[in-house]
């Protein structure tokens, strides 16, 4: 009996081969605590890094607290460490310089000319002489000693007074010889542009200066492939200079003079935030040049913003037509229009006729009913793409085309020689725009007609006109055409009191 309790006795002291579940989680536990344990005091040991618990206290608090704080990084040994890496700093853009070989400049003679007295060099004055200019206009005579002198200019004449050459003679005089990007031209359209780029070419044919253009309505590729080979002067149009901008293959910040060339167009176009982004984007240190057909005085606000004490040249008034043209009205009927013009055309002696149309629909029109008259004729008008647009031009200078038929994208600055003769076809909706119209005859001194055809729904039109350049305007009829008859013969009901029209600047039709 004693002996089964002693047994039992020593069954209960002697401990249990089995553990129970909980005492085996805590066993894992403390293992893992421990191979921490022995972890952290290594890591401790080889590169002084606080513990775990701190480090994460550490980082919470950098969260917390200094977010605007120095930058750390992971130095040697993996230690935190202030200051960070220094960043890599950006390439600074500097534009081309000429990638291909030195262009070969011819030499020239002495020159003594009227250009040449006005402080033009003889690489200039005998480009001049080349066109075969003689005399300056008033606009260069005025203009060109203040763009030499480095002055600020705003520039105010008539259409077909000169004004390119007014500012292209003197800069290209003020650049010198070829480096970088240094002059930018802005024009409102396309064909501007490649007017400028044309005329910048010309007098530039005995120096080492170049010149390129950007625009839209073509590929991006020869531009691009242009402004990387180095130019001197950039002619562009606002839209297509600001996409090159952003692309990264042009910048600004070695511009030195800036011309705004048609800047009321580019204003009446809405071009204003474009040109007001690009003016900033070029340096304050500049020299800027305003040159255009008006001065109204919506752009005296960018005027005080963009120059600096700007010389102010105006020649003639600015609401006349040139004297070198006469102008005339043809009162008709709408429905003797079209009958009215192929009279006009048959009994006019005329070397070349720019025929304008308010609308592009009515271009379209008109040269489709003249070319079945057997007539050669180009359309140049918005709708056109560009090649259409340089082959109607090219072929109307060239002699190919004797008419053009255009709505008023032709009436603003370009530069047609010898046009003898306008025809408007529709009274145009702004007075501002006849004189823009007829001023592309009668230029560079030489004489030139406009006639202008006139119903009984654009005698409001009419009168606005006449009142905008303060003179009356002759009425005219063709002898032997058989007009319907209309009270717009009656000169007792034209003069009849008619309420002015409210004028707009919103162009439609171009």
């Amino acid at each position: 009996m004693i002996r089964k309790i002693m047994s039992k006795l020593r069954k209960a002291l002697a401990p249990s081969s089995k553990k129970p579940a909980s005492s085996k989680a805590a066993g894992k536990a403390n293992s893992k605590t421990q191979q921490r344990g022995r972890n952290t005091k290594s890591r401790h040991k080889t590169d002084g890094s606080p513990a775990p618990a701190q480090q994460r206290k550490g980082r919470s608090q950098e969260h917390r607290g200094t977010r605007n704080a120095e930058p750390r990084h992971r130095g040697k040994g993996g230690a935190l460490q202030r200051g960070g890496p220094k960043p890599k700093r950006e390439a600074v853009y500097e534009p081309p310089l000429r990638s291909g070989p030195p262009k070969q400049i011819a030499e020239v003679p002495p020159q003594d000319t009227p250009f040449s007295k006005l402080g033009l060099n003889d690489r200039i004055a005998y480009a001049v002489a080349q066109k075969g200019y003689v005399e300056p206009t008033p606009i260069q005579a005025q203009a060109i000693p203040h763009v030499l002198a480095g002055r600020d200019v705003t520039g105010s004449a008539q259409t077909g007074t000169g004004k390119t050459a007014a500012f292209a003679l003197p800069i290209l005089q003020r650049l010198g010889s070829h480096g970088r990007l240094r002059c930018l031209v802005l024009e409102p359209t396309r064909e501007l542009a490649l007017q400028v780029e044309e005329a910048f070419k010309e007098y530039s044919e005995y120096t080492d200066l170049d010149v390129t253009i950007v625009y839209g309505g073509v590929g991006y590729g020869k531009q691009r492939d242009d402004l990387q080979r180095g130019v001197d002067i950039l002619a562009a149009t606002p839209g297509r200079l600001l996409d090159h901008m952003e692309q990264g293959t042009v910048n600004l910040n070695s511009i030195e003079i800036l011309v705004l060339d048609e800047v009321d167009r580019m204003l009446d176009m809405g071009f204003l935030p474009d040109v007001k982004r690009i003016v900033q984007k070029c340096p304050n240190a500049r020299q800027t040049l305003f040159f255009t057909a008006t001065l109204p005085p919506e752009i005296a606000q960018l005027a005080s913003w963009a120059l600096n004490d700007p010389v102010e040249v105006k020649i003639g008034a600015q609401r006349s037509p040139a004297e070198t043209v006469s102008h005339a009205f043809y009162p008709v009927v709408a429905s003797q229009k079209a009958d009215l013009l192929d009279e006009l055309l048959k009994r006019t002696d005329y070397h070349s006729i720019i025929i304008f149309s308010r609308t592009k629909f009515g271009a379209d029109r008109i040269a489709g009913r003249l070319r079945g008259a057997g007539r050669k004729v180009g359309v140049l008008h918005s709708d056109r793409n560009q090649r259409e647009r340089l082959e109607a031009l090219s072929g109307f200078k060239s002699g190919k085309y004797e008419i053009l038929v255009a709505t008023d994208i032709a009436a603003r600055g370009l530069d047609i020689a010898d046009v003898s003769h306008v025809i408007n076809y529709d009274v145009p909706e702004n007075p501002e725009d006849y004189v823009h119209r007829i001023g592309r005859t009668g230029r560079a001194q030489k004489t030139g007609d406009a006639f202008t055809l006139v119903t009984e729904d654009d005698v409001r039109d009419a009168r606005s006109i006449e009142r905008f350049i303060n003179s009356s305007i002759e009425r005219k009829k063709l002898d032997g055409f058989n007009y319907i008859y209309s009270a717009l013969f009656d000169e007792a009901a034209q003069t009849a009191a008619t309420p002015p029209k409210a004028t707009s600047r919103l162009r439609r039709g171009r």
